[in-house]
């Protein structure tokens, strides 16, 4: 009876304390090196969710192993609200799919709460290149049987899986790169060396402005604001939608109660006008999601990569 006092009492307590959350300053865990565009949304977004909290927000970069270390850091921390994190694509979705050992359960350790901003991937070729299109690019593909490549940052990343999923419907033979980041692959295409890459809107937008690329599609159903003549993959005949994603993320058992707070703050400040004038000074968008919506977004995706990486036997060492 005294057991069963004690954790009534304990439960009590930890509501109690969940409806007054915060009294003092949350950690945001940031899984990317400081000074990246990790970094700006972080501070774009936590200073004004900080003033509506009313406790500061401290942004803690633990960058490695591509966001693993800094999601582990967050799904092992306390559930009380008092640490709290950025996921990403990558550490939530194909990770979990193309790692034997990973440190973290991506669905039984974490809640996912909302995504704050996404950032559209661009197909993007050679300025001089002879494809103007997907459709182009492709043809040339298929005349030149591994004879073109293209580049990622990296085996298993977005900007790899989809040149597979081109290569499981059109049985394109395209050699895959592997660059250590697009500060390396972008110099390579300049160079003539790269044929075509996926990346980030953020990233390609100072190329395609300075014409030393040109853009063939986008990666979101709908067309871009920064891109409005570039046509989705959609419309090139592709079903398919990617984008990386900024989301908040919490331990699992953190209360119900702080998770809408978090939800609620962090929607708000992304409607704000100078911050959807911020995401698209950046190329990037917000795309609304209700409560749980993301959630099942990540389950979608999740079992979209898996299907890709099995079907096309990509394996890391």
């Amino acid at each position: 009876m005294r057991l069963l006092l004690a954790a009534v009492s304990f439960c009590i307590a930890f509501s109690a304390s969940a409806q007054e959350w915060p009294t003092r300053a949350v950690r945001f865990v940031v899984p990317w090196p400081a000074g990246g565009l990790n970094d700006l949304l972080a501070r774009q977004f936590n200073d004004r969710v900080a003033k509506a909290l009313g406790q500061p927000i401290v942004n803690d970069f633990k960058a490695g192993a591509g966001g693993r270390i800094g999601v582990t850091d967050v799904a092992k921390a306390a559930p009380d609200g008092y640490t709290i994190g950025m996921g990403n694509l990558g550490p939530l979705t194909i990770f979990p799919n193309l790692y034997r050992n990973m440190p973290y359960d991506a669905k039984k350790d974490l809640i996912p709460v909302t995504m704050f901003a996404a950032s559209p991937l661009a197909l993007v070729v050679p300025a001089n290149s002879p494809a103007k299109t997907v459709k182009d690019l492709i043809g040339m593909a298929k005349s030149q049987p591994g004879k073109l490549n293209y580049a990622s940052v990296g085996i298993g990343t977005a900007q790899h899986l989809i040149f597979e999923m081109f290569r499981k419907k059109d049985g394109i033979d395209m050699t895959h790169v592997p660059y250590k980041g697009t500060n390396e692959s972008l110099p390579a295409m300049f160079d003539g060396q790269i044929h075509a890459m996926f990346d980030t809107m953020p990233l390609m937008l100072p190329q395609l402005r300075a014409n030393k690329i040109r853009a063939i599609a986008v990666t979101t159903p709908q067309r871009v604001p920064a891109l409005p003549d570039v046509p989705t993959l959609v419309e090139s005949g592709y079903d398919i939608d990617v984008v990386t994603w900024y989301a908040v993320i919490v331990p699992a058992g953190t209360p119900k109660a702080i998770t809408d707070r978090l939800y609620k703050e962090y929607t708000a400040v992304a409607q704000l006008p100078e911050i959807q004038k911020f995401l698209l000074d950046q190329g990037l968008v917000y795309l609304p999601n209700a409560p749980g919506q993301f959630a099942q977004r990540i389950d979608a995706e999740s079992a979209r990569w898996a299907q890709i990486i099995r079907e096309q036997n990509i394996k890391v060492e």
